[in-house]
């Protein structure tokens, strides 16, 4: 063989092995490109779910509500003489002995008040609430919840203030941004939930508490159902702050079920003095439900009030002012049993109802304030009513509703409640005008309608605007509703010389309407 063609199959044979050599290379080489590559898309979809993570919308959700109100309010007292007027008269003789029986008849004649029927024939009224709900951290959320309700044409609680009702007298701190008063948009609540303690379905919750418009009034004000937080409306309606540890174990047999221990500080009475011995208010309450399930909620409830203050009829307080309270009367027992449930398919609609049942049992110490005590009148047979201030009162009261949603989106309510002669709740945040309603002694009738609006919601899933009418009348039978101060007295049995702190309202009317928007 020729070295030329030795020479040339040499170079083939090497460069065979040289491509292999070469395309194992490159392949490498793009190996290592598509590795790098793989980790900066790693990396750029770590960072945008980062971003994701931390966006608003990951973190913080805010919703609202705006109600439009406009109601028109009369009602009838009955001729009395007050009581506060017969003091201030004899105090204005500037007597050095009980005055004489011609100076206390004066004091009965200067005192007295006729028949009235007070009314207020158009009373518009803007309230707003924004609502914000941050995750902090793992396991732990803030609630917040801003509020302002006013009258038209007032930045006071003037237009809706009246001698009528010991509820209604001002505002309270409980009572900010749900009794009308001014634009200030309030804190009406802020607490801080830690879920999920040691791996456990426990809770801690602490802050301005979700303790007003619990069930079952959510169905007249067409809000969602009440999740742990809230508290049955028949007892307690009232923006307490104070902290909340629950549990709710899963149960198959009990679905849904819960309980709680609540503390919240009513009136905090400052700092204690020569001249201020004065004790806080606190409350404390045990709340269990069996069962919370859409068709079927059971709740059960106890409550104490500690100390309580005696400033609910005494004084009448300005927004922002602080509570005139000068000693405590003893304290207040509460329980509660009540149930509401869901029936679908009800004819064309579907049909909500529930009933609950309430207790109050007084605890009187014996103070007394301005002659009254805890349910108590301590007149010495001056004037008429005297009890003894150490005399526990009990009483009781129902409260049943129904509502009836059609597929047109009207929803047709009725609700009635009736309290007994010592029935004493603690709900003067009640979205009631005249007075807090389930505190009535006497009976309440409410007929409603709400129409909803057929549009589609944009910020939310609950989002929905709606018109409401409503109609309340009050038929009292006994004074003092919503007022623990003082004993009540049969409105029957009121004559022209019946001596009471508050003008004694036989009925009351309250004719609504509303525009509302929820978002």
């Amino acid at each position: 063989m020729k070295k030329k063609n030795i020479r040339k199959i040499a170079v083939t044979l090497v460069m065979g092995m040289l491509v292999p050599l070469a395309a194992h290379a490159a392949e490498a080489d793009l190996q290592l490109k598509i590795d790098q590559l793989s980790k900066e898309v790693a990396n750029l979809k770590g960072s945008v779910k980062k971003v994701e993570d931390k966006s608003l919308s990951r973190w913080l959700s805010i919703g609202g509500d705006y109600r439009f109100r406009v109601d028109s309010l009369r009602g009838k007292t009955a001729e009395y003489t007050n009581a506060m007027g017969v003091s201030q008269y004899l105090a204005g003789l500037n007597l050095t002995a009980p005055p004489t029986a011609a100076q206390f008849g004066a004091a009965m004649t200067a005192a007295h008040v006729g028949e009235d029927k007070p009314k207020n024939e158009t009373l518009y009224t803007n309230k707003f609430g924004l609502d914000l709900h941050a995750k902090a951290t793992q396991d732990v959320t803030v609630n917040v919840k801003l509020a302002m309700y006013k009258s038209f044409g007032s930045q006071g609680t003037e237009a809706t203030s009246g001698t009528y009702f010991a509820d209604r007298v001002g505002v309270m701190d409980g009572t900010i941004g749900h009794v009308p008063s001014t634009s200030l948009l309030d804190v009406d609540r802020v607490y801080a939930t830690w879920s999920n303690i040691g791996d456990q379905p426990v809770w801690l919750s602490v802050g301005r508490r979700p303790s007003t418009n619990g069930a079952p009034s959510n169905l007249k004000l067409n809000n969602e159902r009440p999740g742990n937080g809230g508290t049955p409306s028949l007892l307690v309606d009232y923006a307490f702050d104070g902290m909340t540890l629950g549990w709710a174990p899963d149960i198959d047999a009990l679905p849904g079920a819960y309980a709680k221990v609540c503390y919240g500080r009513g009136f905090d009475s400052g700092f204690k003095t020569a001249t201020n011995s004065l004790k806080d208010t606190d409350m404390l309450g045990v709340a269990i439900l069996p069962i919370d399930t859409d068709p079927l909620r059971v709740w059960l409830q106890w409550n104490r009030g500690f100390d309580i203050f005696d400033a609910s009829a005494m004084s009448s307080t300005s927004f922002g002012q602080p509570f005139a309270a000068s000693t405590n009367l003893g304290s207040i027992d509460w329980y509660g049993a009540g149930a509401m449930s869901t029936l679908k398919n009800v004819g064309p609609g579907t049909l909500n109802f529930f009933a609950d049942l309430g207790v109050s049992i007084t605890h009187p110490n014996g103070n007394t304030s301005n002659g009254l005590g805890l349910m108590t009148n301590t007149f010495d047979g001056v004037f008429s009513g005297a009890a003894s201030s150490s005399e526990s009162k009990n009483g009781w009261a129902t409260y049943v509703g129904v509502r009836y949603d059609l597929p047109s989106k009207t929803k047709i309510g009725f609700e009635f409640n009736h309290g007994s002669e010592n029935w004493i709740p603690f709900t003067p945040a009640s979205d009631d005008m005249w007075t807090s309603k389930v505190g009535t002694r006497g009976n309440v009738y409410e007929p409603y309608i709400i129409q909803e609006l057929d549009l589609k919601p944009i910020s939310s899933h609950l989002s929905k605007t709606f018109f409401k009418i409503g109609y309340q009348y009050y038929d009292f039978e006994y004074t003092g509703s919503n007022n623990w101060v003082g004993a009540p007295v049969k409105i029957s049995s009121i004559k022209p010389s019946t001596a009471l702190m508050m003008a004694p309202v036989k009925t009351a009317h309250d004719v609504y309407a509303t525009f509302e928007v929820k978002f």
